[in-house]
């Protein structure tokens, strides 16, 4: 073992010798011999400090030997060089998603199979709830201040109107509606009331006046199956997309919008869509047939992708992942409506061309 105490002899002064002994000793020079060796300026230091009595070692304790390093960790487990692979896992709770999904079914199916009005009313709530969330959000992440009391009882109006009269009901409570925004904002300051009436105006019509083409999709004979067309159709189209890309997808669709959302994820709305489509019309709509639920069913893939796109621009603008938390696993309302709202004037428009609004 080494010696504690040990420190260097002193060393002899001469040319060979000029270098200081310590711990940051730059290395020794190669000097040769009288008879033209070399060898190592330390050894001559060594020979020299004996040749005055001096050793570098104590003369009871041999030079201590490099002790072997450990060998690494890989090198005993070498199946522990890499970490192993992680597993795809979905961004939300599925258990929780997939209860609140079912109760909503479950909801929405009981309504329509009692009264059509009940429906109507499950709408108006939505849709109340909807607004609710989003002027929160505007408010709290951009400060405007979207007035939240005309436009929840003019978008209610908005949907009963249109349930009743139609599309031109429809038309006239969303011009009341806006027309109602603006002159209730204006009993507060004027600053930022050119902001505040002209998200009010949008909020009108993304929620309620589009919500209102699901209301105008029950009013015919086989109204209650229109409206399990779409809802069908479009929960399907978010399924495939979801199946097909959380399984196969790598290629973004969009990725400065919704990271998560792939091409091969749309293929898979497209086709599951359409095959939902052409059974919906085959065997649910009067005087369809399977060939316009193939268009169906492509058209609501396109409109859901685009709509839950555009939600999600929103939300990116707002800095917010969802747009509420009264839905556990899907967030609030609104991030359930987001691809449900611009499919239903599509659904509306092509069912009326294929089978009429009677």
């Amino acid at each position: 073992m080494n010696d504690s105490s040990w420190q260097p002899e002193p060393v002899p002064a001469g040319p060979a010798y000029d270098a200081q002994v310590g711990p940051h000793t730059r290395p020794m020079p190669i000097v040769p011999d009288a008879a033209g060796r070399d060898f190592d300026d330390r050894e001559a230091r060594d020979r020299g400090a004996a040749s005055h009595g001096g050793s570098p070692f104590r003369a009871d304790t041999p030079p201590q030997e490099p002790m072997p390093s450990p060998p690494p960790p890989h090198a005993e487990h070498p199946q522990d060089s890499s970490p192993p692979p992680q597993k795809k896992r979905a961004g939300r709770d599925l258990r929780a998603a997939i209860g609140v999904g079912v109760g909503l079914g479950a909801v929405i199916f009981a309504s329509l199979l009692i009264v059509k009005a009940v429906f109507v009313g499950v709408v108006v709530v939505a849709v109340v709830v909807g607004l609710w969330e989003l002027t929160s959000r505007l408010q709290e992440k951009k400060g405007i201040k979207a007035p939240l009391v005309p436009l929840a009882v003019g978008g209610a109006a908005m949907v009963i109107a249109g349930y009743v009269r139609g599309a031109e009901g429809a038309w006239v409570a969303m011009a009341l509606t806006v027309l109602a925004v603006l002159v209730w904002r204006m009993t507060e300051p004027p600053e930022d009331y050119l902001k505040d009436v002209t998200a009010g105006a949008f909020a009108a019509f993304y929620v309620p006046f589009l919500a209102t083409f699901v209301a105008m999709l029950l009013t015919p004979d086989d109204g209650p199956q229109r409206v399990i067309t779409f809802l069908l159709l479009t929960v399907v189209s978010d399924t495939g997309a979801y199946a097909v890309g959380w399984r196969f997808g790598k290629t973004k669709l969009a990725p400065r919008i919704s990271p998560g959302k792939t091409r091969e994820g749309l293929f898979g709305a497209v086709a599951f869509a359409m095959v939902a489509g052409a059974l919906c019309m085959e065997f649910l709509i009067d005087g369809g047939a399977w060939w316009q639920g193939l268009i169906l069913g492509l058209a609501v893939a396109v409109s859901a992708t685009l709509g839950d796109l555009g939600e999600s621009m929103i939300k990116r603008d707002l800095g917010i992942k969802d747009m509420g938390t009264l839905l556990p696993g899907h967030g609030g309302i609104m991030d359930r409506l987001d691809s449900l709202l611009p499919t239903a004037p599509v659904v509306w428009l092509l069912l009326a061309a294929f089978v009429g609004t009677g």
